[in-house]
C-alpha cells in the first residue's frame, strides 16, 4: 500500500469488491504492507500534485491534469470520491508509522481507509501537518496520546515500515498497487475486480494440502484425552 498512489485507492476498492463476492471470504486473511513511493523525501518538502507529476515525468500541466480527471472518473466508478484539482503530495512515512500502530490496536484497516479518503476526497493536507494526522487516528479508533507519541518519535515503527518495503522488494514488487496472493501469485496494478476474482479463484484452487508425516507410533493428544505410556 502507498499512500500517495491513487490507484492503489481505487485498486483497493476494486480488490474488496472480488473480495466481498468470493465465495471462500472467510477463509481469506487481508495484511497491508508498507510501500513509499518517496521513500527518504523530507517531511515539510510538500507541493502541488500538479507541479509534482510535471517534474517527474516530464509531461505538460495539460497532461497532469487530464490524467487527474481520468482518475476521478475511475474513482467515481468505484464509488469513491476524489479531488481533481488542488491537491498536494509530500513524504507518507508518518502515516505508514501510524498504520503499523493501528495494526497493533486491530484498527489498520479503518486508518487506512480514513488516509485514503482524506488525502484524495478531502480538502484539508495530511502532509506536514501531524494535528491532521492525529485527528484521523482518533476518528480510526486509536488514542490521540498514542498518536502523537508516535509522531513525535521518529523511530517509532520505523523498523517495521522498512521491513515491509524490503519484504516487498523480495516479493517482487517494484510499483503498487500490489497484491500477492497466498505467496505464490503476483497481481500489478489497479486491475478490474473481475481480474482479482480470477486471481482469488486460482490461488485458492492451487493451495497446496498439508502433508503428513506420520510414523504411525508417536503419542498425541485428541478430543479424548491423551496417549498414556506404556498403555
Amino acid at each position: 500500500m502507498a499512500l500517495g498512489c491513487p490507484w492503489c485507492y481505487v485498486g483497493k476498492a476494486r480488490f474488496e469488491k472480488a473480495l466481498a463476492a468470493f465465495p471462500h471470504r472467510d477463509g481469506v486473511e487481508v495484511v497491508h504492507r508498507s510501500f513509499e513511493l518517496d521513500p527518504g523525501r523530507a517531511k515539510d518538502d510538500v507541493q502541488p500534485v500538479l507541479t509534482m507529476l510535471t517534474a517527474k515525468y516530464g509531461m505538460s500541466e495539460a497532461q497532469a491534469q487530464a490524467g487527474e480527471d481520468n482518475l476521478g472518473a475511475q474513482a467515481a466508478a468505484e464509488g469513491l470520491d476524489y479531488r481533481t484539482r488542488g491537491r498536494d503530495h509530500g513524504s507518507t512515512f508518518d502515516m505508514h508509522r501510524l498504520l503499523h500502530l493501528a495494526k497493533d490496536a486491530g484498527r489498520q484497516e479503518a486508518l487506512l481507509d480514513a488516509l485514503y479518503r482524506a488525502n484524495f476526497a478531502e480538502e484539508r493536507s495530511v502532509f506536514a501537518d501531524d494535528e491532521r494526522l492525529v485527528g484521523l487516528a482518533v476518528a480510526a479508533g486509536l488514542e490521540a496520546d498514542a498518536a502523537r507519541a508516535v509522531l513525535a518519535d521518529p523511530t517509532a515503527y520505523a523498523d517495521e515500515v522498512r521491513a515491509d518495503e524490503r519484504e516487498a522488494a523480495q516479493l517482487g514488487a517494484t510499483g503498487v498497487p500490489f497484491f500477492v496472493l497466498d505467496r505464490k501469485y503476483g497481481v500489478s496494478g489497479a486491475q478490474p475486480a473481475e481480474v482479482f476474482a480470477q486471481a482469488l479463484t486460482q490461488a485458492w484452487g492451487e493451495r497446496s494440502p498439508l502433508k503428513l508425516i506420520d510414523d504411525g507410533g508417536a503419542e498425541a493428544c485428541g478430543p479424548d484425552g491423551c496417549a498414556v505410556p506404556g498403555r
